[in-house]
């Protein structure tokens, strides 16, 4: 069971692999879950794009598609992110681009551990278990 981290047509974004893993580990753990297989794909607007079209029949930009194989306990599942969508968020809302690029990262694997956000209610309860993730990193010094 492992959580990778590829790029492609972009830099690779400025982050420490290992830390950013075990982090994630431990908001998994903190759901009652294990970790399986999370692969992550940095990518560009349009990569996101054309999967967004492919494999769920939406036509517009995302920050991140999350496509989950959990099994029971065990969550597992393909995590795209659009830095190009990423940055601009984060200057949309005033937010340091790093901050965001976590506050994304974790996301997916919130989705993966069962919270969604398609209502009012859940995005706030969304909102929250993001907040509680980025302060266990900050706090684990990452």
């Amino acid at each position: 069971m492992a959580i990778t981290f590829d790029a492609e047509n972009i830099d690779f974004p400025k982050i420490k692999k290992r830390e950013t893993a075990n982090w994630i580990k431990t908001v998994v753990k903190n759901y009652g879950k294990q970790t399986g297989d999370i692969s992550y794909l940095f990518c560009t607007d349009e990569k996101i794009l054309e999967v967004n079209r492919q494999y769920l029949q939406h036509d517009f930009y995302t920050d991140i598609i999350t496509f989950d194989y959990s099994e029971g306990e065990r969550i597992s599942g393909d995590i795209f992110i659009s830095i190009d969508t990423v940055l601009s968020n984060s200057i949309q809302y005033d937010t340091d681009f790093e901050e965001e690029l976590y506050r994304v990262i974790i996301h997916g694997v919130l989705h993966l551990c069962g919270i969604d956000d398609k209502s009012e209610a859940e995005s706030k309860q969304m909102k929250e278990a993001e907040e509680r993730a980025l302060s266990l990193r900050k706090e684990s010094g990452n």
